[in-house]
This record gives structure tokens, sequence and C-alpha cells, in this order.
């Protein structure tokens, strides 16, 4: 059993300085002088400590604001919704907000699921129409703005402020280890696909669900992470390592609160579009269910591998390419593979020597639904992004993750490109490869978690925290009697056959 910290000691005599703990940071430091030294340290104080006003908070917090600045002028191009000579994909400005503002009839008037069918979940749809609608109404009245502008621009405030909202919540969990948070405020990532889609909706709810988790408040939890869910599905797979760890914990009354009110907010945010439009609320889950094999995936990497094992053959079509003709039985293969996965993260969470963290169970839920999914959007990244830094923060495998995510970004772009010219950018083979360190980089962070849980004194949290900041009531808590028992009994020597002694 894990014990709590030391009264009396503040958080700054514990906080973590990667440029110590860190060995690629510590590499890197030797660059501009070497580790943090001690007069540095200050900038870890907690505020009224001393003078300074740049502490590592305000730092990383005004590192987020420079990210998503740029972010707003690497997407000014396409501002205007003028989108000539394909400009948004050569100025890699493209973005389903400003695109979806037209197709979801929102410069129209249209509400959504009333009076047109969404292909998002309900919360994202709402938040489309509450930003939306006023925007056309001021259209109206001023026939000269440009709505979809003005609607970009406004998206663009609240997704920074919900992006802002999450990296407070990383810094918030981790008040020893605050420059973690940094590894979200610089990602590449989030400087090329913050404003691409709705997903910092579902992440900043996502977040804040995790901090009601670690503020020991499962009720409010399970309600923020419902919120979360109904605005994009992934964040309701973060139940599932909760349950787990409360099963091993002993704490289930806790982890089932959060599951009733987060399937009681889900079905509550729901029922005002799937009652009186059910057909309209329903576009969403026939998308997902008749969708073929999406760019970036695993099953697309498989295809290509097809036509290179069988080309110019097109009556022997190899099993990725079948699959694609067959949906209904990719859907089933893909949510076999990922409900196994799951299995799997639920068996490391038992046999573990030591219980898991939730953000690193989280992480490995999460980026097996992407691994295995049929569909891997570009802005998907995100999701991964603040798990991974309260998973594991550590830049080495970080950086190679985000620098195979800005490959994809690019590769990605020049395929739509191609696609839009009927000429083809780059070759097949680049795409496909630049996919491939996407997913390989993925796959790698996954291991490397794997392995801090399976030898935590690797954790690097752990190495700054007695047990799991983000816990909440299972933060310290001893494992079950129940758990307790069968480890024993497992780890029991199996008893001697009569007689073997005498042989």
């Amino acid at each position: 059993m894990s014990t709590q910290p030391t009264a009396g000691i503040d958080d700054a005599e514990r906080s973590d300085h990667p440029s110590r703990s860190d060995g690629f940071v510590r590499g890197a430091s030797q660059l501009i002088g070497g580790p943090l030294g001690d007069h540095a340290a200050a900038l870890d104080r907690p505020a009224g400590s001393e003078r300074r006003f740049w502490t590592a908070v305000r730092i990383v917090l005004a590192l987020t604001c420079l990210t998503l600045a740029l972010h707003w002028v690497q997407k000014s191009p396409c501002q205007d919704g003028a989108w000539q000579n394909n400009i948004q994909y050569t100025r890699f400005c493209y973005t389903d907000v400003l695109a979806l503002y037209y197709a979801e009839g929102l410069n129209e008037g249209k509400v959504p699921y009333r009076d047109h069918p969404v292909e998002y979940p309900v919360l994202t749809g709402y938040f489309m129409g509450v930003l939306g609608l006023p925007v056309h109404a001021l259209g109206v009245d001023d026939p000269g703005i440009n709505q979809g502008m003005w609607f970009y621009n406004l998206n663009v405030l609240v997704l920074g402020a919900l992006a802002i909202v999450t990296v407070a919540v990383i810094l918030a969990l981790r008040r020893r280890r605050p420059w973690d948070a940094a590894l979200f405020a610089l990602a590449p990532a989030l400087l090329l696909t913050a404003t691409v889609n709705w997903d910092l909706l579902a992440i900043g709810l996502g977040a804040l669900g995790l901090l009601a988790w670690a503020r020991s408040r499962p009720a409010l939890a399970g309600v923020l992470l419902g919120l979360a869910g109904a605005a994009k599905m992934w964040p309701l797979f973060v139940l599932g390592p909760i349950l787990v760890l409360a099963l091993r914990a002993g704490k289930m009354r806790a982890a089932l609160t959060a599951f009733g009110t987060a399937a009681l907010t889900v079905v509550a945010v729901n029922l005002p579009a799937a009652v009186p439009y059910r057909e309209n609320w329903d576009r969403f889950f026939e998308l997902n269910s008749t969708r073929p094999i999406d760019w970036g995936t695993l099953w697309y990497i498989g295809r290509y591998l097809d036509g290179k094992i069988n080309p110019g053959s097109p009556t022997e079509q190899g099993p990725f390419e079948w699959l694609n003709a067959n949906i209904p039985t990719l859907n089933y293969l893909s949510y076999a593979l990922f409900g196994l996965a799951c299995l799997g993260v639920a068996a490391l969470a038992l046999l573990a020597p030591r219980r898991p963290r939730l953000a690193q169970l989280a992480f490995l839920v999460v980026a097996a639904f992407l691994i295995f999914s049929k569909v891997w959007s570009q802005q998907f990244v995100l999701w991964l992004l603040p798990l991974a830094v309260l998973a594991r923060p550590r830049w080495g495998a970080f950086l190679a993750w985000q620098i195979a995510e800005v490959g994809y970004f690019a590769a990605f772009y020049a395929e739509l490109l191609g696609s839009a010219t009927s000429r083809p950018v780059i070759p097949e083979g680049v795409f496909v490869l630049a996919s491939t360190l996407r997913l390989a980089t993925v796959v790698l962070l996954c291991v490397l978690i794997v392995r801090d849980v399976l030898h935590p004194e690797r954790d690097p949290v752990r190495a700054t925290y007695p047990d799991d900041p983000d816990g909440g009531m299972l933060d310290g808590a001893p494992d079950a009697p129940w758990y307790t028992r069968w480890r024993q009994r497992s780890a029991a020597p199996e008893p001697e056959p009569v007689g073997a002694a005498a042989t």
C-alpha cells in the first residue's frame, strides 16, 4: 500500500525538472548550458512564494496560447471560404469547421437534427448550432459580413479556450511536474489540427471529467465524461479502466457511480434529438456502419500490401480488399480486435505487480481503438495528446510520435490534392509509409507504457508521486482483500506429490 506525501513538504520541493530526470531533455539541454540549475528551479515555486512572474505554470499557459495563435495563422488562408485552386490543400489549411457551416445548412439557418441530419454525435451537433445559428442571424441583418469566417473564428475562440482548459487540468493533476504540460502546449499536432474539427470539445470536457475523478467526485466525473462522450464517443472508453482499477482496489461503488451518471448523461443529451428526429439523429450511426476502409488506417495499409502481393489480378482479392467489399464483416472484425485489446488491458491491470495508473490504461484503450478502427482522421491525434502527457511524460518517444504525425499530416494533404486534381502528388507508397510510421510510433508508446506498468520503478510519474495523482479515491488505496488472496493463491507453489521426497 502506498503512503501519502509527507505533510509540510510543499510541491516545489518535490517538483520534477525534466532536464534532470528525462534523459532526452538532459542531453538536449547541453546545447544551452546543461541541466536546470538551482536558481532556475525557483520557476516552480508556488505563486506568492517569490517575486518571479514567469512561473512554470504561466510559461506553459503562455506557450499554449502561442501555439493556438500560430495555428490560427496557419489556417488563415482558408478563413474567407474562397477556396480557389485547391488552396485548402496546398496551404494545409482545410478545416471541417468552415466547410460544414455550409454543408450542414447552418448558413441557411437550419437547426441541427431538426432540419438537417448531422454526421456527428449530438453534443457536437448542438455545439455547431449554438455557435452557427447566431452567426446566421447576424448575417441576415448584415449581409456584408462573411458568415463562414465569423463562424470559424468564433469556434477558434471557444475551442482554443477548451485547449487552455485541458492544459490547466494537466497542470492541476501534475502540480509537482508542471513542465509535463509543455508536451501538450508545444505539440506539433496541436499546432496543425486544433480546429480541423470539433475534437477539442470532447477533449476539454473529458479532461475536466478526469480532474473530477482525481478530486474524488465520481458523480461529477461521470457527468463530464458522459458529456464528452456525447460529443465524441472515445471519452466513454475511460470508464472501462476506471471500473477495472476500482475492482482491484475494492472501490466499485465510486466506479459504478461514475458509470451510471455517465450513462444517464449520454441518454439525457441524446433524447431531445433522438426521439423527435430519429432519422436525422441516426445519421452518425449509419455513416459509421456503412463507411469503408479510410485513409491511413491499419486496414488501408493492408489493402496496399494486397495490391503488391497480387498486382494486376482483379479476380484474386486479398483479405483486406475483400474486407473493404464486405463492410459488415470489417465492422465486426474491428470491434472484435478492439474488444480483445480491452480484455488485454484489463488483464494487465489485474496482473501488474502494482495497480497501474488510470492515465496509463486510458491511453492504451483509446490507442487500441484508433489502431484497429477503420477510420483514423488526421485530428484524432488530439485524442491521445493529453492522455500521452499524463501516461508517459517522456520527451524522446513523444517527439518521435509527433514527428511521425507531422509526416502523416503532410502526406495526407498531398493525397487530398492528388484526389482533387486527379494527378498524384506523391507515390502511394510514400503515403503508406507515413501511415505506417504513425501507426508504429503509437504502438511504440503503448509498448513503453506497458513496460512502465510491469516495471513501476521505470514510471516517471511514480518517481515524483507515491501512487496515482489521477486516481482519486484509488490513490494510495490498498488492493482489495479478494485480490490479495487471489494473488497469494496464484503465487503459492504447487504441493509436491506424495512420495516425491523419497524418490
